[in-house]
């Protein structure tokens, strides 16, 4: 396993690069980052590896873009960081000063839970050439001087978290050159089919076209592989098993580049997604914009497909035979005319990648000796238009709810429809074409009654049923036809552009012509500044580095996951509840504890004391009362073998009622958690008897999942004296892993780990957490629950994109009461990082559940938390000036993440800027929004003729979100 692997180093024969053969010699030398648990060690043969720990250490020197994160607070848990370092260093190596463009597109495949994004954004810009300020939007005055003005006479109040002239300067002659060994060994195999034999898989990556067809004829059913996104997954997670890969990377003929100056551009299907954006950007800039229709829109949807880690990894031949339904350039490709190169031994074919082809209809699919070898995507022609649409949960690195490629070709000189071509994705189990649709629209003028029988055939056409792949229905459909009103507009624009005598799209629907950018977020952080007569030794009050920033930066820091193995370790995997509410008539491991490895299946049984409380069990004894409940876990040597075993234990069930998923179940069968708290004053049912009006509502708000970075692991390591264990966690609540493992009369020592969210810490019986006036009794009404409350505030700007339910954050104010802050970094990290927390948990993440109670959102694919283009593009915090808090240390508050709900900001805008759609259309009364707001949510809720075209008869109303009316296939 190659588990820390960030970067890597490719010659230009491996990389697939877009070099002719003979620049082999020329020694060129290219950086990519990519996602390290896709990345097969077989692929990186004559590949320099680089990994956060190479580029930089304490023990050496550190990196100045390890450097920066850390003194720019780009770090608070610091599990993410090397991700975020590795890709701006790669960026770096690539590009010495980037643009705010890259590295917006850099960082768009990295996740952050901390920090807020901002921070490290700031470390990135401090390399680019341009200003790191949003440049007062367009005035060309800094925004950050402008505060530097208005700070002249409030000398109180300072706005630099650091230093910028202390980070030390980028020198590129410092960095590692390539190793000449490597280099000898890429130019000795450049001939040669390498084969790697293991235990179970044989990987063979060969040299030339001719091998590789070989090599078919000899494994029909091996796969090939590229990037590696598809197959690798579905081997890890779905159990797909191939004992030979093929790895076809290294042939050149794969990697061809080739321009028909009269007809069209030819890609080899070997080319990542990454080179063919540069090759197809090129393009667009050379070419006359007529011909480069179909290469904008694939540009279009390149920016936004996964992360740029994926798109240097994936290739466009991989993409295209994967026929994935939400492919987001599949439909353009399709409707573009593309046609497929094929070669096997027997010759050469042509395949036209048309809707036969995406739909995998038999007699348009290849055979198992055939391999794609590159795709031939024509230019555009003369009165011939072609547009790209997708809306997803987030602006990068999401898989497409629906997206859609569209081509109109005109009669020259006319608005008559010659051609019309529209596939969409997203809406089936393939690429779907509405094909009867155009043929019927051909020959008519590109005018509104032409849109308003197209959206109608569209629909009747082109069906979802309601058990399709994700579910949105009713959303999916409206987002057929409102691409389609976008492609009208987009059309519109451009005939009045060619020819004036063509109506211009009229000012009221200007806005629909603009997608929204992926911007660089920018923004002003001021907090009180220490007393002038502070000794400059004196840290409190000054924003100060996080202690282990560094280390966090360098991937020195050391987490649970990352504890080297010790001898005679076990491993442990969980055996889960399938069932919600179920009696346990059974436990058979006999199968399990008969494989390789394996040690022991351990039961709530076998627990010598309290296994676990009331509220929760360790394990599951007797019944069990969710889906995802620990019934057993599986001891084995490695935790490959464990969840191998884990596989084979088989537990019988006898289904209970009631089943409860929901809180309105929990509701009805009066299931509650715990007392009432409450505050009372009067008497409150005979204040209704007697009051004139009553006004009942009810709102709805979804949940959210903590989404670690680190992997949430526990190594327990037994001592032979005194019955002690040495208990390493990952746990934010170290406090309560005491108390329950006292309970099962072990004494435990708990020793630093630096792990995500928190610091595992020494603790002693010696009364550490003891509870602040702990005399407190909520019956009583005696005693202070908590010494001192903190406040904030906030007011956000957004932009609503109305057709599909997409939304920008353009700028949020907070100001936060930290009374003294002892460290004005860490506290307005905190502020930002919960505030971007809870954008997610009011606008972004969502909780869905089988009407069985499986949860379907439990990885990254599916659920969603904000990336860096969902941030505002201007975000100011302050701290509150002159506030003392006189019960705490230094006059201080604790900030924690209380700024989380300053997130509701953005939903309160959304909910404006909707509730002022809804105005311009004549709907003054009033509606239910719920939490979160989704795009789902808000396109459905901005009801116009497209919603109403697709509303059932008894659906005038967009529901309130309850999990079982959510159909879900295969999620």
């Amino acid at each position: 396993e190659l588990l820390r692997l960030l970067s890597f180093e490719f010659l230009p024969n491996i990389s697939g690069s877009l070099c002719v053969e003979d620049n082999i010699f020329a020694r060129i030398v290219l950086h990519y980052s990519v996602t390290s648990c896709l990345v097969p060690i077989c692929s990186l043969y004559g590949a320099a590896v680089t990994t956060v720990e190479g580029i930089g250490s304490t023990k050496t020197r550190i990196h100045p873009v390890q450097e920066r994160i850390a003194k720019g607070h780009g770090t608070q848990c610091g599990f993410c960081t090397p991700g975020m370092v590795m890709s701006i260093y790669t960026l770096l190596r690539n590009h010495l000063q980037p643009s705010t463009e890259q590295l917006i597109e850099t960082l768009g495949g990295n996740l952050c839970r901390c920090t807020g994004y901002r921070p490290i954004v700031e470390s990135g810009k401090s390399f680019s050439a341009e200003s790191s300020c949003c440049q007062m939007k367009g005035t060309g005055e800094c925004c950050l001087d402008q505060e530097e003005h208005e700070s002249e006479n409030k000398s109180d109040v300072c706005t630099k978290l650091y230093q910028e002239e202390e980070f030390l300067p980028l020198d590129p002659t410092q960095e590692f050159i390539f190793p000449p060994e490597l280099m000898r060994m890429a130019e000795e195999a450049r001939k040669k089919t390498l084969v790697f034999q293991g235990e179970r898989i044989t990987w063979i990556s060969p040299a030339t076209l001719n091998d590789l067809l070989e090599l078919k004829l000899q494994y029909p059913q091996a796969p090939l592989v590229m990037g590696n996104t598809f197959v690798g997954p579905n081997m890890k997670f779905k159990d797909v098993f191939h004992s030979v890969i093929i790895s076809p990377a290294r042939i050149s003929e794969l990697n061809v580049v080739m321009i028909d100056a009269n007809q069209g551009l030819t890609i080899g299907a070997g080319c990542s997604l990454a080179q063919v954006k540069e090759i197809l950007t090129e393009m667009v800039l050379k070419l006359p914009e007529e011909k480069t229709q179909t290469y904008q829109a694939l540009l279009k949807h390149l920016r936004t497909l996964a992360g740029q880690q994926i798109r240097n990894m994936a290739s466009l031949g991989g993409h295209i035979i994967s026929r994935l339904a939400a492919s987001d350039l599949n439909p353009v490709l399709g409707v573009g005319n593309c046609v497929l190169n094929l070669v096997s031994k027997e010759g050469t074919q042509q395949l036209p990648l048309n809707d036969h082809f995406l739909a995998g209809s038999p007699d348009a699919n290849l055979t198992s000796k055939q391999v794609l070898a590159s795709v031939f995507i024509p230019f555009s022609k003369k009165w011939e238009f072609v547009s790209a649409f997708r809306q997803a949960q987030r602006q990068q690195n999401a898989l497409a709810i629906v997206n859609s490629g569209m081509r109109v070709r005109f009669k020259e000189g006319t608005n008559t429809i010659m051609d019309l071509n529209i596939l969409y994705g997203g809406v089936g189990s393939v690429t779907v074409s509405a094909k009867k649709s155009c043929q019927q629209l051909i020959g008519r003028a590109w005018n509104e009654e032409m849109l308003d029988e197209a959206c109608r055939l569209v629909l009747d056409e082109v069906t979802i049923p309601g058990s399709s792949s994700g579910g949105m229905v009713e959303y999916k459909r409206t987002l057929m036809i409102s691409f389609l009103f976008k492609f009208y507009l987009e059309v519109l624009q451009d005939l009045n552009v060619r020819d004036p005598r063509y109506p211009d799209v009229p000012n009221k629907f200007q806005s629909v012509l603009e997608d929204f950018p992926l911007t660089i977020p920018c923004g002003t952080q001021a907090y009180e500044c220490v007393d002038s007569h502070q000794p400059p030794q004196d840290p409190v009050g000054r924003p100060v580095m996080h202690q282990s920033g560094i280390k966090h930066a360098s991937g020195e820091a050391i987490f649970c996951d990352d504890m080297p193995a010790i001898d005679e370790e076990l491993f442990l995997a969980v055996v889960t509840s399938t069932r919600p509410h179920a009696k346990i008539i059974s436990i058979d491991a006999s199968e399990a504890l008969a494989l390789p490895g394996v040690v022991d299946v351990i039961t709530a049984q076998d627990i010598p004391a309290q296994n676990g409380d009331e509220e929760e069990r360790l394990y599951a004894q007797d019944e069990v009362i969710c889906v995802g409940q620990i019934v057993c876990t599986v001891a084995a040597d490695s935790y490959f073998h464990a969840k191998q075993a884990a596989k084979k234990v088989n537990i019988v069930y006898e289904d209970m009622e009631p089943v409860i998923v929901t809180i309105k179940d929990a509701v009805s069968h009066k299931s509650f958690i715990g007392s009432e708290k409450k505050l009372e004053q009067g008497n409150i049912k005979e204040a209704f008897q007697t009051v004139d009006q009553i006004i009942e509502g009810e709102v709805h708000m979804g949940g959210q999942e903590h989404f670690y970075m680190e992997t949430q692991s526990v190594l327990v390591i037994p001592k032979t004296e005194d019955k002690e264990m040495e208990i390493y966690v990952s746990s934010q609540d170290a406090a309560l892993v005491q108390v329950g493992s006292s309970r099962i009369i072990i004494s435990c020592e708990f020793e630093f780990v630096n792990d995500a969210f928190a610091q595992s810490i020494s603790l002693s019986a010696t009364g550490y957490f003891r509870g602040y006036k702990a005399d407190m009794d909520w019956v009583k009404g005696e005693g202070d629950v908590y010494p001192y409350f903190v406040y904030g505030a906030a007011c956000s700007e957004v932009e609503v994109d109305c057709l599909t339910g997409a939304h920008k954050n353009i700028r949020t104010d907070i100001v936060m009461d930290a009374s003294f802050s002892i460290n004005p970094a860490i506290d307005i990290g905190q502020i930002e990082g919960a505030f971007t927390q809870g954008v997610g948990l009011y606008t972004l993440e969502e909780l869905k559940y089988s009407p069985e109670g499986v949860l379907y959102t439990r990885s990254p694919n599916e659920y969603k938390i904000p990336s860096i283009t969902d941030i505002p593009e201007e975000l100011n915090v302050s701290l509150l000036t002159s506030t003392k808090n006189p019960i705490a240390i230094y006059s201080s508050k604790g900030l924690g993440e209380s700024g989380m709900f300053l997130g509701s900001s953005v939903f309160f805008a959304i909910h404006d800027a909707v509730t002022a759609a809804r105005k311009e259309r004549g709907l003054t009364e009033t509606f239910t929004m719920s939490s979160p707001a989704t795009p789902e949510l808000i396109r459905m809720i901005c009801v116009d003729k497209f919603t109403d075209l697709v509303w059932t008869p008894s659906r005038k109303t967009f529901p309130n979100p309850t999990h079982n009316d959510l159909s879900f296939s295969d999620l």
